[in-house]
C-alpha cells in the first residue's frame, strides 16, 4: 500500500536520534538515552521525536541540552502511540466508499469501488473480519488493496514524543532524550566445567539481554545494572506486556567491565551492540580458569524425617562451594543468575550434573550452590529416646544418625541438626564433637572411607 504524500512528508520532517544508549535493569525495564539534534528558534518551537519505544513511561521523559548552554522551557509534552495501520485507516472511512486495487492472475490490475461497512479495526489488537459492500453485495474480506486519500499530518507512523518549547535564543543544540521503558530484561548465567571428580572448575559467565520494547537500537552503548532497585508500585495494577576476571587468558580484552555505582553494580559492554526488537542477545562477561569449587555433602535428616518416617533412608545433598575472591581467580561482583555445572568424563565429553541459582554476590563472599542428591551416599535419622518433665521445665531427646558411603573414594558428610523445641539447649552426650552454626543449628562433620558406615548419636537437653 502506498502511503499518502502528506503522511510521508510528516514522517520525513521528524528529527531522528543517533548514538542510542541503554541501561537495562533486572526489573524488566531500561533507561533509554538518545541524542536529538534540534535547531531552535527564538520563541515557541515544535519538536518531535519518533524514536521512542512502544512501552515508554511517558511521565519519566527528560529532554535536556547535553552541553547545558541552551535555555528553553518545556511548555507541553505529549506521547502518541497510535501509529498508522491499514486497519486503523479503514476505521476512519467506515460508511464511506474507497477505491480498492484488485490484482488477478493473468489479468491487468483494476480498481474496484467498495463501501467500508465495518473496518475490522478494534482498539487493543483483537481481530474482527472487515465487511465491504461491492456492487450492492457484502463480503467478509477486502476486495483488493485499499487506496486512501490524504489525511493531513495528524497521524503518526510510529510512537512519537512531541514537545512545545519556548527558547530564549536561537541555535543548534544536541539534546538528549532520556526515559524509562518497559520491555527490557537481562540476566546472568554461569557455566562451570570440571573434570570428573575434580574440585577445580572453569567458569564462563554470560549476560542475556531480551528486547521486547517494540524498538530496534542500532549500535547502542549498553550498560547493565545489577541490584535491587526499588520502584514505586502502581496505584492500580497494570497489564504486563508479553513478552572480567583475573583468571582470564592473558591478552584477552574484557568484553564487559564492572564497577560499583551508588548502592549497585554497573556492567558496561566494551563495544556497541545492535539490539533488535524481539531479539535475545548474549555476551560473555566472565571467563576464569582454575577456580576451586569444593564438593560439600550435607545430610539434613530432620526435614526428611518428618516427611518420610523414622526408618526410611534419606538423601545426602551435594553442594558446590567456592569463594568469589581474586585468590580463587574471581573477585568481581557477580549478578544473580542461573549456575549450571558440567563434568568432563574420561573421554572428555561433557555431562550436565546440576543447576541452581545464586543471588547478587559481592567479591570475597562464599557461594554455596545445591546441585542435586548423591546416588551413593545414604543417611538415616531416628529418635531413640524422648522424655519431658513439665514440672521442672526440662525435656531431653536422643537421636541416632547412620551414614553409609557406597563410593570408591573417601568422603566427608556434614550432618546438620536443629534445636526445635526453643528455650535454652545443650548437648549432654555426643558421639563426636559438633560445631554450633547459629542459635538453633549444630553440625557434625563425619569422614567416611569407601563402603564404610558410621553412626552419630547425641542427646539434647532443653530448659525453659
Amino acid at each position: 500500500m502506498k502511503l499518502p504524500t502528506l503522511l510521508l512528508l510528516a514522517a520525513a520532517s521528524v528529527s531522528f536520534a543517533a548514538d542510542p544508549a541503554l541501561t537495562i535493569y533486572n526489573g524488566g525495564y531500561a533507561v533509554v538515552r538518545e541524542t536529538l539534534p534540534i535547531d531552535l528558534k527564538s520563541g515557541v518551537n515544535q519538536v518531535s521525536f519518533a524514536g521512542a519505544t512502544a512501552q515508554v513511561e511517558a511521565d519519566s521523559v527528560i529532554l535536556r541540552d547535553i552541553a547545558g548552554k541552551a535555555e528553553f522551557q518545556i511548555l507541553e509534552q505529549s506521547y502518541r502511540n497510535d501509529p498508522v495501520t491499514q486497519a486503523m485507516l479503514l476505521s476512519l472511512f467506515e460508511g464511506k466508499t474507497l477505491e480498492f486495487n484488485r490484482r488477478e492472475v493473468n489479468k491487468p490490475d483494476r480498481v474496484v469501488m467498495g463501501k467500508v461497512v465495518r473496518s475490522g479495526f478494534v482498539p487493543g489488537g483483537n481481530f474482527v473480519e472487515p465487511i465491504i459492500e461491492v456492487d450492492g453485495k457484502l463480503q467478509f474480506s477486502l476486495p483488493g488493496e485499499p487506496i486512501f486519500p490524504s489525511l493531513g499530518n495528524d497521524n503518526v507512523l510510529k510512537p512519537t514524543l512531541n514537545w512545545k518549547l519556548n527558547s530564549a535564543s536561537s541555535g543548534k543544540i544536541a539534546a538528549e532524550v532520556a526515559y524509562l521503558s518497559r520491555g527490557f530484561t537481562w540476566e546472568a548465567s554461569y557455566n562451570l566445567v570440571a573434570t570428573e571428580k575434580s574440585d577445580i572448575v572453569d567458569v564462563v559467565g554470560w549476560v542475556t539481554m531480551n528486547n521486547q520494547s517494540g524498538m530496534t537500537f542500532n549500535e547502542a552503548k549498553i550498560k547493565l545494572m545489577a541490584g535491587d532497585v526499588n520502584r514505586a508500585q502502581p496505584e492500580y495494577p497494570e497489564a504486563v506486556p508479553m513478552m572480567m576476571a583475573d583468571g582470564m587468558a592473558r591478552g584477552a580484552a574484557k568484553v564487559v567491565t564492572e564497577k560499583s555505582f551508588d548502592e549497585f553494580h554497573l556492567y558496561t559492554l566494551g563495544n556497541p551492540a545492535t539490539l533488535r526488537d524481539k531479539e535475545i542477545k548474549q555476551v560473555e562477561f566472565v571467563r576464569a580458569t582454575g577456580v576451586k569449587a569444593e564438593r560439600v555433602y550435607v545430610f539434613e535428616g530432620a526435614q526428611q524425617y518428618n516427611r518420610r518416617g523414622v526408618s526410611a533412608p534419606g538423601k545426602v545433598q551435594v553442594y558446590r562451594e567456592f569463594k568469589n575472591s581474586e585468590a580463587n581467580k574471581l573477585g568481581i561482583a557477580l549478578p544473580k543468575g542461573k549456575v549450571r555445572f558440567y563434568s568432563q568424563d574420561a573421554d572428555r565429553q561433557l555431562e550436565f550434573v546440576g543447576e541452581n541459582r545464586i543471588d547478587h554476590t559481592p567479591k570475597d563472599e562464599v557461594i554455596r550452590v545445591l546441585t542435586g542428591n548423591s546416588f551413593d551416599l545414604v543417611g538415616e535419622r531416628r529418635m531413640t529416646n524422648s522424655s519431658e518433665d513439665g514440672a521442672n521445665r526440662v525435656a531431653t531427646q536422643t537421636f541416632e544418625i547412620k551414614l553409609r558411603n557406597h563410593k570408591k573414594e573417601p568422603v566427608e558428610i556434614r550432618v546438620l541438626e536443629h534445636a526445635t523445641r526453643g528455650g535454652n539447649w545443650t548437648l549432654t552426650a555426643q558421639s563426636q564433637p559438633h560445631e554450633k552454626k547459629d542459635a538453633t543449628t549444630l553440625e557434625f562433620r563425619v569422614p567416611l572411607k569407601p563402603d564404610e558406615e558410621k553412626t552419630v548419636t547425641y542427646t539434647i537437653r532443653y530448659t525453659w
